[in-house]
């Protein structure tokens, strides 16, 4: 029985491999289904790119106020209130997290 069976069992293993990887080419972690989470995964990604992106150029311009060359004596006294816990007694003080 084996031996009537032997030319085929090579084109069956094909089948089956064909078969295995054509399965996990659609339902794969990167299959063809799996798109709508991918393009949801990039909408996401790109705007928290956006919303870091303005957060590291305002930082920036932040860090350039501080330096040597423009220093912004309003920006510096905040800092160093806020780093020394001072304020002064006309202020109005709310504290958030």
């Amino acid at each position: 029985m084996l031996a009537s069976l032997r030319p085929y069992l090579s084109t069956a293993f094909l089948a089956l491999l064909i078969f295995y990887f054509g399965f996990h080419a659609f339902t794969g972690d990167a299959g063809l289904l799996q798109s709508d989470k991918r393009d949801a995964t990039l909408i996401a990604k790109t705007q928290e790119l956006k919303r870091l992106a303005a957060q590291r150029h305002d930082l920036e311009v932040r860090a350039q106020l501080l330096r040597d060359e423009s220093l912004s004596a309003d920006l510096l006294e905040e800092r160093a209130r806020s780093l020394l816990g001072f304020a002064d007694p006309r202020d109005y003080v709310i504290r958030v997290k």
